[in-house]
């Protein structure tokens, strides 16, 4: 991204002035969250749940938006990053359109670029073989990732029987929602790595409108699959963004009601 995110996220609060109220954000509301899970005929699943990892590969995306003002709620319309990727996988593509909220000051080119290099590391869902992704701006889709503000989160995904509290993120129907909060600030768990968790976030979502629902950790000192909780804390395991392992292994655990 073309701005950089100030160091030290765990001590930030981000302050806006909106009609005249001054919001303050702070990550330490990052582990209260509820949870929520719809189902849908597969492969459309529906979730509440922000995550992502470290160790990501997208070192060429800058870390974040401005901190200048991040409105806790926007119009409910949508801006399209332009232009589009190459196929990433085997398989039919599954063409997605990345959307940011107007009034966020975030680039939609640079929550594509986010979004693309997640969706193509190989460390992702793409490694099982099957699936496969590419980015348009315009024609036909099967789902479309957005980027909004908390309030318009909260709206769309309530669309599918979820309460995001203005807090997490969800899948729901053909949406990705993505909480500005969340990208901003993370969790207390990555802190120093908000890059990382911008792909969990992704992979997490993602990865329900795949058909995939919740696990928990798989033991002490493990990584945290993707498709866990995380931010309701990691239970032992440590910090892993990423669906599957270097040697293309899911990283996975029980099964979660």
């Amino acid at each position: 991204m073309k701005s950089q995110l100030i160091g030290g996220l765990a001590a930030l609060a981000v302050f806006t002035a909106v009609g005249g109220a001054v919001v303050a954000w702070l990550p330490s509301d990052a582990g209260r969250t509820s949870a929520a899970h719809v189902e849908r005929p597969a492969p459309r699943r529906t979730s509440e749940s922000p995550e992502s990892e470290s160790e990501s590969d997208e070192s060429s995306v800058s870390p974040s938006p401005s901190t200048t003002a991040l409105p806790p709620s926007g119009p409910g319309t949508f801006v399209t990053a332009p232009g589009g990727s190459v196929r990433v996988g085997r398989g039919t593509p599954l063409r997605y359109r990345v959307e940011v909220e107007k009034g966020i000051p975030v680039s939609p080119e640079d929550v594509a670029a986010q979004v693309e290099a997640t969706l193509a590391d190989p460390r992702g869902w793409t490694a099982d073989g099957h699936s496969a992704f590419q980015r348009v701006s315009s024609g036909p889709i099967d789902f479309t990732v957005r980027l909004a503000t908390p309030a318009t989160v909260d709206k769309v995904c309530a669309e599918g029987g979820l309460d995001t509290g203005g807090k997490v993120n969800c899948s729901v129907n053909h949406d990705v929602m993505v909480n500005l909060r969340r990208w901003v600030l993370a969790t207390e768990f990555y802190t120093k790595d908000v890059i990382g968790y911008r792909s969990l976030i992704i992979n997490h979502e993602v990865g329900h409108f795949l058909g995939h629902g919740h696990v928990s950790c798989p033991g002490e000192g493990q990584p945290a699959p993707a498709m866990m909780q995380q931010i309701k804390g990691l239970l032992g395991c440590v910090p892993n963004v990423w669906p599957y392992d270097n040697d293309g292994r899911l990283v996975t655990g029980p099964s979660v009601p």
